[in-house]
């Protein structure tokens, strides 16, 4: 390689190889071993009563001793391959970056670097070791074991990483509230690696008892790693499919069960075959990017052209072009609300669902009323029987963020608009709750004006067409000519 030096003091530092090639250049400097040019004439400096410079003695003394030619100072080899994270031993950085030049104290400062048993020289010695001898590398042996125990080491971390995959992919929980032996239930993870133990003798053997007591590999750290591992390598994937290509980002966060807010972060690109894909790759900084757009919902937090996401954004990369979510725009009944009638109606809706359904008895009635009204329209000939056709339905609170759940409520309520009637009508007649009865006939007071009729034939009407818009939209096939003419069309 161009970039293997021979003096150490003109070396580019070891981390700077890049991590492809970074283990074949520290081969390649331990094949030449420490540059230690014997029968060199080293140059020396006046001193008060003598002159100073470096010994080619030194060289016998500490075998990783190196001198640079060029900058007239000492390095230390073994360091500079395998120098340790920690910057605050003596001769970190002196003896890698800088070099050594104080040849009057340079005998006690060489002893002092190399004498910690657990300093950073001694580390980077060992690990120089290590690396020479191939058979103490991660990736071909565990540490001291034999033959055997390399291959039930082996086994066991594909049983694991196997299980792992799978609770990944199907999305379920790895730990149990009570993984001892004498639990019934150890979580999914043990359960499943006690069951695979059980069906193929081979696991069996690698596993469970037959693995050492520090060596089982179930425990929750072992756990987060494989985790951790399988994340690493299915992003890698995901980069290797987008390439060079442009992409879009689409960003949405929600509350999680612990009141955490979680924030999902999507690329959608287009593969070799046309295709759109859209992939989850999680939170984490990309420095240079080819991302053309962005996508993420109406929250002035995320949108705000001043402290919002759109402007961080666009902060980095000002040709972004920033997408409002489309189905966001068709949030009719968020804007709705601008209006007083129409805020009242889902006010009032929301309000007759929760009390016809608050609790089993007046939800069971419910059905049973409609149940019975469908009956006698079907006997009478009034309506028709067949495939999705007066089937039997209930209502449903409206979600907050899920304006197509509003369609179907109101449509529900329409069909069932005498049965809820009567429901509110027996709360009024039977509750004992003074409340409960003045509520109920309001409600029904409400529903028998005209403009609560009105106003939910007319929501239901304009829902109609938005759901099936915002549908056609949501849809994997979709594509962009046949979306803009539905946009058209409404």
């Amino acid at each position: 390689m161009d970039d293997i030096v021979i003096d150490p003091g003109l070396r580019k530092p070891i981390d700077e190889f890049h991590h492809d090639i970074r283990d074949d250049a520290k081969r390649a400097y331990l094949a030449m071993g420490p540059c230690q040019p014997i029968g060199h004439k080293f140059p020396r400096t006046e001193g008060k009563t003598q002159t100073r410079g470096f010994v080619q003695s030194w060289f016998k003394e500490f075998e990783w001793l190196e001198y640079s030619i060029a900058k007239d100072a000492a390095y230390c080899f073994y360091c500079y391959l395998f120098k340790p994270s920690r910057a605050n031993d003596f001769g970190n950085d002196v003896f890698t970056k800088v070099g050594y030049k104080n040849w009057k104290k340079a005998k006690d400062m060489f002893k002092e670097h190399a004498q910690a048993i657990d300093g950073c020289h001694n580390i980077a010695r060992q690990r120089a070791i290590d690396f020479k001898n191939q058979r103490q590398s991660v990736g071909r042996v565990w540490s001291r074991t034999s033959t055997l125990r390399e291959v039930q080491y082996k086994g066991r971390l594909t049983v694991m990483l196997g299980i792992a995959r799978f609770l990944l992919l199907q999305a379920l929980a790895f730990r149990g509230h009570n993984e001892s032996k004498t639990s019934s239930n150890k979580g999914n993870f043990l359960e499943m690696l006690e069951w695979y133990s059980k069906k193929d003798p081979n696991v069996a053997m690698v596993t469970s008892d037959n693995a050492l007591g520090n060596n089982q590999m179930t425990c929750p750290e072992v756990q987060k790693d494989l985790a951790r591992a399988c994340a690493e390598e299915t992003s890698e994937v995901i980069k290797s499919e987008i390439g060079d290509r442009y992409f879009s980002v689409l960003v949405d966060e929600a509350r999680d069960a612990s009141i955490k807010e979680q924030m999902a972060l999507v690329v959608r690109y287009v593969d070799d075959k046309g295709q759109v894909i859209e992939r989850f790759l999680g939170i984490q900084h990309v420095p240079d990017t080819t991302a053309a757009s962005e996508g993420y919902d109406g929250a002035s937090n995320m949108r705000g052209q001043f402290h919002g996401l759109q402007r961080l954004v666009l902060d980095e990369n000002p040709y972004a072009f920033y997408i409002y979510c489309f189905a966001h725009q068709l949030v009719v009944v968020s804007i709705a609300k601008c209006c007083g009638s129409i805020y009242d109606f889902f006010n009032y809706t929301t309000l007759i669902v929760t009390t016809v359904s608050d609790s089993c008895k007046r939800k069971d009635q419910l059905l049973q009323d409609h149940h019975e009204k469908l009956v006698e329209q079907l006997d009478s000939g009034a309506i028709f029987s067949g495939r999705g056709k007066n089937q039997e339905t209930s209502l449903a609170r409206p979600g907050d963020t899920r304006w197509g759940t509003h369609h179907r409520t109101l449509v529900r309520l329409k069909l069932m608009w005498h049965s809820v009637l009567e429901v509110l009508e027996n709360i009024f007649e039977d509750a004992n709750d003074g409340e409960k009865r003045t509520q109920a006939s309001g409600l029904i007071e409400r529903m028998e004006t005209f403009e609560f009729v009105f106003i939910l034939h007319l929501m239901i009407k304009v829902l109609g067409k938005t759901q099936d818009l915002s549908q056609c939209l949501q849809r994997k096939n979709q594509n962009i000519v046949r979306a803009i003419g539905l946009i058209s069309a409404v």
